[in-house]
């Protein structure tokens, strides 16, 4: 992953704040953030919020053939992503080194502490057993991946249940939920990180870094823990050398965090598990505060429809009687009526513009029509002229009479133009004849 690079006047000022005992956030040192725990739908599905990183964990299993070397041992397999959508400086689809260190980190912390009963798993010795996978995904990412993905993976580990399994024979039969109730996982205890970030080399201490401060720190320690105060695993990282006491008081600080955690992760597993036995509703919908304009909800409200008649008729007894109605129309002028208490009807009358537009209309009419009488007077008075100047030839058929119109004598400007055509084309003929002479 390629962090946000800081200026040096961020980072001045991020030590600066660290050595006066000061936070971004305004926590203490010691302080942890809030964790809040919501549960999806189905069983093994939960978010975890550790302030603002967010990482969701979701169980599933089959059932497979066991290892060679364990064959009455199921099978655990866990897996963090790590997508560009939690921050943009994560690469999807390759394995970064900080991606191969918490997947280590978390098989450490989960696996080899034994917290589950890998035995409990087993269905026929060497032939069939269940695995168990585990999936992360960091929804979002300000600081501290491993310790929000470590309460995530015990979360969802807790909160899952496998289908109920019996064998008769070489028979294996699973069986739905609808069947048999779903079994939960054998559980032994929680382990859960806690991450000490140090500064200057190993002067200061932080307890739960933001994003902002792991981009300054010198080193990380991180310490996986129960609440019977039993290390389950412990890494340091980043080349600092930190001495017994350090490691002491870090542990010291881890067995509380720890407890206090552990008591929260139990308390959000008996709501659920209330919640899920009494029908109420569940899942990360209804876990969602309602803050926002478009998650207002209005609860339905119960309607009483007894005595519907009787309150209908109190009603109409004790409204005001209707005024006076009108048998017969009022007709104000020809052509218009008034029925009830309305406004006038305003049909028969015209709006200002739409007298204007009439006139207009009107106006123009007349004046076309004037225009088209003139021209029928022009058109008859040309063909009055024609006729007097043209013979007219009639047929002797008494069935058809037809009309014979003489070509009409050319005019005089016809006669003009063609002369000046003629006199153009020998003023070019001498021209042409005098270039090529010359």
């Amino acid at each position: 992953m390629k962090a946000t690079p800081l200026s040096n006047c961020e980072r001045r000022f991020l030590l600066r704040a660290i050595e006066e005992r000061k936070r971004l956030d305004g926590r203490q040192c010691y302080d942890y953030r809030n964790v809040r725990i919501s549960f999806g739908a189905d069983y093994g599905c939960c978010i975890v919020e550790l302030g603002k990183t967010r990482v969701l964990a979701q169980v599933s299993c089959e059932l497979v053939p066991p290892k060679p070397n364990r064959p009455t041992e199921g099978i655990l397999f866990f897996n963090l992503e790590l997508s560009p959508m939690a921050a943009p400086g994560f690469e999807p689809g390759r394995q970064s080194e900080l991606l191969v260190k918490l997947n280590r980190l978390i098989e450490r912390c989960l696996r080899n502490s034994k917290c589950i009963d890998t035995e409990s798993l087993c269905v026929v010795a060497g032939e069939k057993v269940w695995q168990i996978r585990l999936d992360l995904h960091l929804l979002n990412h300000d600081g501290n991946i491993i310790d929000a993905a470590s309460i995530a993976g015990i979360v969802a580990l807790c909160h899952f249940r496998r289908p109920d399994v019996s064998v008769q024979g070489e028979e294996v039969t699973v069986y739905t939920p609808e069947e048999r109730d779903p079994v939960p996982l054998s559980i032994h205890h929680m382990p859960i990180c806690v991450s000490f970030a140090f500064f200057q080399q190993g002067t200061y201490l932080l307890v739960d870094p933001s994003e902002r401060e792991e981009c300054v720190m010198d080193g990380l320690l991180v310490i996986a823990m129960n609440k019977h105060r039993e290390i389950c695993t412990i890494q340091s990282s980043g080349g600092i050398m930190l001495v017994t006491d350090q490691v002491l008081r870090c542990s010291k600080i881890t067995a509380v965090k720890v407890a206090e955690i552990t008591e929260l992760i139990q308390k959000a597993l008996e709501n659920d598990q209330k919640v899920r036995k009494e029908g109420g509703k569940f899942g990360f919908a209804e876990s969602i505060p309602n803050q926002k304009i478009t998650a207002f909800k209005m609860e339905s409200a119960a309607v009483d429809t007894n005595n519907v008649e009787e309150q209908a008729e109190e009603i109409i007894t004790k409204a005001d009687p209707p005024s006076e109605v009108f048998a017969k129309p009022i007709l104000h002028t020809p052509g218009t009526a008034q029925i009830g208490e309305g406004i006038e009807n305003s049909w028969g009358d015209l709006e200002e513009s739409e007298r204007e537009e009439a006139v207009e209309e009107e106006g123009e009419s007349e004046a076309t029509a004037f225009e088209c009488q003139k021209m029928e007077t022009e058109d008859t008075s040309t063909i009055g002229e024609t006729k007097k100047d043209e013979p007219i030839v009639l047929s002797d058929s008494e069935e058809e009479e037809v009309v014979i119109l003489e070509p009409p004598k050319k005019t005089r400007t016809q006669t003009n133009l063609k002369q000046e055509n003629t006199s153009k084309k020998a003023f070019n003929k001498r021209r042409k004849k005098k270039r090529a002479a010359h």
